[in-house]
C-alpha cells in the first residue's frame, strides 16, 4: 500500500473514533468501546471496498453492508456521514427522540442501512440471504458483514455459517471483530469461541486472520476475499476494545457506557494528538 494511502486512511480511522466519542458524549449513553475497534474496518469498507454511493442509496447494485453487531452503530453512523451519506451535525443526535440515529441501525429510518440490526447473531443471517439472492439473480454484488466475538457465541453465527458454505456464497465476506471482550469480561471466560480459524475452515470458509487495526493486513486480507471461489470468506480481526482512547483501551466497562465530561475532553484531546501526531 502507498504511504498516502495509508495515511489517508488512518485519517480517516481517527475521524471515526473522533465520531464515536462525539455521538455517545452528546447522547450520554451508547456502545463506545466496540465501535472504537472496528473504526479501521468501517474506514476501509466505505472508502475502499465497498461499491456505494451516497447520491443513489438505493442503487440495486450497490454492495451491501450489515452491522451483525449492531450495537456499535456509531462507528457505521460516522463513516456514513464521513462518506456524504447524510451531515456530520447529525450525528449529535444519536439515540435522541425522534432522530434518525437510533440506537441499533434501522433501515426504516436511514435509507443508507441495507438491514435493522441489535439482536445479535441475526445480522450475519441476513448477510447470507443477501449473498444467496445475489446469487439467483445473476447480480455481481458483493456482501459484507461485521459480528462481534461475545455474538459469536450465538448459535445462529454457527447455523448460518454452514448456510454460507453449503451455498458457496463466495460473495460474502465476514469479518469477526475480535476485541476479546464483552459486556460480562472477557470472551474466552465467558464462553470460549475459540479455535474460531479452525472451525471456520472445518465449516468450509477461507480465513484469513489479519491485525485489524494493520491497514496492510485489511487490504490483503479483503484482496484474498476478492479472489476466493466456491467458498465465503471470514476475516478474523484481532483488535483493541476502546482502541485510540488510552483510558478505554481493554477494558470492558467501555462496552455500554458513555463519557463524563473529564473523559470526553481526555479522550478528544488524545484523538486531537493522533492527528497532529
Amino acid at each position: 500500500m502507498e504511504a498516502s494511502v495509508r495515511k489517508e486512511l488512518t485519517e480517516l480511522a481517527r475521524k471515526v473514533r473522533v465520531g464515536v466519542i462525539e455521538s455517545t458524549n452528546a447522547a450520554r449513553c451508547g456502545h463506545p468501546g466496540g465501535s472504537l475497534s472496528i473504526a479501521e474496518i468501517v474506514a476501509w469498507l466505505y472508502f475502499r471496498e465497498m461499491r456505494v454511493d451516497p447520491k443513489a442509496p438505493q442503487d440495486p447494485d450497490r454492495d451491501r453492508f450489515v452491522l451483525s453487531k449492531g450495537h456499535t452503530a456509531p462507528a457505521l453512523y460516522t463513516a456514513l456521514a464521513l462518506r456524504g451519506f447524510f451531515p456530520w451535525e447529525e450525528l449529535f443526535t444519536l439515540r435522541k427522540l425522534g432522530t434518525r440515529l437510533q440506537g441499533h441501525p434501522s433501515m426504516h429510518a436511514l435509507d443508507c442501512i441495507d438491514m435493522s440490526t441489535g439482536s445479535l447473531g441475526q445480522g450475519v443471517s441476513t448477510a447470507c440471504g443477501m449473498a444467496l439472492a445475489a446469487k439467483l439473480d445473476r447480480k455481481d454484488y458483493r456482501v459484507y458483514t461485521v459480528i462481534g466475538d461475545g455474538e459469536s457465541e450465538e448459535g445462529q453465527v454457527w447455523e448460518a455459517a454452514m448456510f454460507a458454505a453449503h451455498y458457496r456464497l463466495d460473495n460474502l465476506c465476514a469479518v469477526f471483530d475480535l476485541n476479546g471482550l464483552q459486556i460480562d469480561g472477557e470472551v474466552k471466560k465467558v464462553m470460549n469461541i475459540a479455535p474460531m480459524a479452525d472451525k471456520l475452515r472445518a465449516f468450509g470458509w477461507e480465513v484469513c486472520e489479519i491485525n485489524g487495526h494493520d491497514f496492510d493486513e485489511i487490504e490483503r486480507a479483503f484482496e484474498t476475499a476478492r479472489q476466493t471461489k466456491g467458498r465465503p470468506t471470514a476475516i478474523l480481526s484481532h483488535s483493541v476494545k476502546g482502541k485510540g482512547v488510552s483510558f478505554m483501551e481493554n477494558q470492558a466497562a467501555w462496552h455500554g457506557k458513555a463519557t463524563s465530561p473529564e473523559e470526553y475532553e481526555k479522550a478528544m484531546a488524545e484523538l486531537t494528538a493522533a492527528r497532529e501526531a
